[in-house]
């Protein structure tokens, strides 16, 4: 199980196997197989993939689920939903799962059923969620909610802030949701300028409540309080998502508006978790309890379908297949819908930050490509953009197309415009356009190289009945557990993110010089130190000619 995934049988057979499909060409595919599209195929938990314009064959699928099974991927799967450690490297479960398990669920996690915790915990959610909803729980003043600004990073603010924009119109009206990550204070000023603070609540999301970023905004928030309402005002404008409860209490949040999580989730892991609790007090308890139900649909998918037509199986597998195999090492994703606009970023943590790793889970060094660069924007948009990249660059780029049948706007029409460019962007990537084809619809000589479109791009079409609560659960979860997958295959643990610290470190130990204007400190690089002096040397030069805003 501790080999290198290079030395496998299966890895070998896959590397003898690809120079065969890189030669050929899906109009070829096509042509001697025309019913490929509803072959290479599948479907599961409300969502239907169509992974058919990918560059494989039926040997193909065959040799990447023997890897799998080469990979131990059943057993690691069952390990991961059982509560077992693996996340080796911190020593803890990776339980996100047991988030959206039901109330008579049993996972354990050190001995100890933790569902009846998460429920206990969903049900204070619920009770704090509707009592913002209908105007029970109140200001310092007496005035109703009507804004909730929800302050975190990385984790603890990219699922809410996706989720909040994607289920927009299952909103409940009048309540506004914000989102504020950035310790750029631009951020925190156009998150707060054109709202009232006797109408707003604050969620601070941070696990042990030190989180530089988050802090910092939290502070300004507190100030930004206080300054309109007086310091008792805090306590009926704070809510916090934290295990920290001396610093809590210390802020002024009372236990009973404390929310707490558990080590055994990841940050990226979170949103169903009290990290949602935005979400949940807009789209209200029932609609996030179908997103719970869309998480479930596919957990339960993904443990029971076999290899064949389990969509983060293959999704996972055709990945490493695109990566490592024919050279596609980025990832566009590409929803068809304006409300998913934040899915890209979201899924650029959850891939970058799971895989983006060169050594394994054992320490050892790894010689092999791990996570692709995710990376992506909403159709139509994007198609004016970066799609000429995509149809006649040098670079092979895999790409999911998201879509889905019924509009949320209820603009039949538009939405019609909008399904046909995913569909015709789909086939244009597969298909491309030859110099024959333009020869024949009379496109002069002297354009024709420049109007080619080679085709032969690998993509998935990932198509649902319509963007709902439990659609957006299913579609998460299908990407979470295609991770899972690749990072099993690659060897990599998928659930630690030390890579992220390194950088944290060093601005903790920089700061302190920026706050006292301190120059010519010899601690950094000449470039590190030179950037620093001219950093400060302007600071000073304003706070002297008082131009300092």
């Amino acid at each position: 199980m501790n080999y290198p995934v290079t030395e496998l049988s299966s890895w070998h057979a896959l590397a003898n196997h690809a120079p065969i499909l890189k030669k050929s060409v899906l109009r070829d595919l096509f042509f001697d197989y025309p019913e490929r599209g509803h072959w290479f195929a599948a479907h599961g938990a409300g969502l239907y993939l169509d992974y058919s314009k990918n560059a494989v064959n039926e040997e193909t699928i065959r040799l990447l689920i023997q890897l799998a099974e080469e990979r131990f991927l059943p057993q690691r799967r069952a390990a991961m939903f059982s509560g077992e450690i693996v996340n080796l490297s911190e020593e803890r479960a990776a339980l996100h799962t047991a988030l959206r398990a039901p109330r008579d669920a049993m996972i354990l996690a050190e001995g100890r059923n933790v569902v009846p915790g998460i429920h206990a915990m969903l049900d204070r959610m619920r009770e704090f969620s509707e009592q913002v909803r209908n105007g029970t729980w109140t200001g310092a003043s007496g005035k109703p909610i009507r804004h909730i600004v929800h302050i975190g990073i990385g984790g603890s603010y990219l699922g809410p802030e996706m989720a909040y924009q994607a289920l927009r119109s299952f909103r409940q009206k009048g309540l506004d949701v914000r989102f504020v990550a950035n310790v750029d204070g631009a951020a925190f000023i156009e998150a707060t300028e054109t709202i009232d603070p006797a109408e707003t609540l604050f969620i601070v999301c941070s696990e042990t409540f030190t989180t530089p970023e988050t802090m910092a905004n939290a502070r300004a928030a507190r100030q930004w309080i206080v300054t309109a309402l007086g310091e008792q005002a805090v306590s009926r404008h704070f809510v916090a998502m934290s295990t920290n409860a001396d610093a809590i209490r210390e802020f002024g949040i009372a236990s009973e508006q404390t929310f707490g999580f558990w080590n055994w989730v990841g940050g990226r892991y979170s949103m169903e978790s009290a990290i949602g609790l935005s979400t949940m007090i807009a789209i209200g308890p029932a609609h996030f309890e179908q997103l719970l139900q869309g998480f479930r649909a596919m957990d339960e998918h993904f443990l029971h379908a076999p290899m064949e037509e389990n969509l983060p199986i293959l999704m996972g597998l055709l990945s490493i297949w695109n990566n490592n195999f024919l050279g596609a090492d980025t990832l566009a994703i590409l929803p068809y819908a304006h409300e998913l606009r934040r899915l890209p970023a979201y899924l650029q943590q959850l891939h970058m930050e799971s895989n983006g790793k060169c050594v394994g889970e054992h320490g050892e060094s790894l010689t092999h490509q791990t996570c692709p660069i995710v990376w992506g924007e909403p159709g139509t948009d994007a198609q004016h953009s970066f799609y000429q990249l995509l149809h006649q660059g040098t670079r092979q780029i895999a790409c999911d197309l998201i879509g889905f049948c019924e509009p949320l706007s209820g603009l039949a029409e538009h939405h019609d415009q909008l399904m046909a460019n995913l569909f015709a962007q789909a086939e244009a990537l597969a298909f491309g356009k030859s110099a024959e084809d333009l020869r024949t619809e009379g496109v002069s000589e002297k354009t024709i190289p420049h109007q080619v479109c080679p085709g032969n791009r690998s993509s998935n079409v990932i198509l649902a009945e319509a963007l709902t609560p439990y659609t957006l659960g299913s579609l998460v979860a299908l990407y979470e557990h295609s991770v899972f997958v690749q990072g099993a295959i690659w060897g990599v643990d998928s659930f630690d993110q030390w890579g992220v610290q390194l950088g944290k470190a060093l601005a903790q130990r920089i700061l302190p010089a920026l706050s006292a204007n301190k120059m010519n400190f010899n601690l950094h690089d000449s470039s590190t130190q030179g950037l620093l002096n001219r950093y400060l040397r302007h600071k000073m030069s304003t706070v002297e000619s008082g131009e300092e805003r």
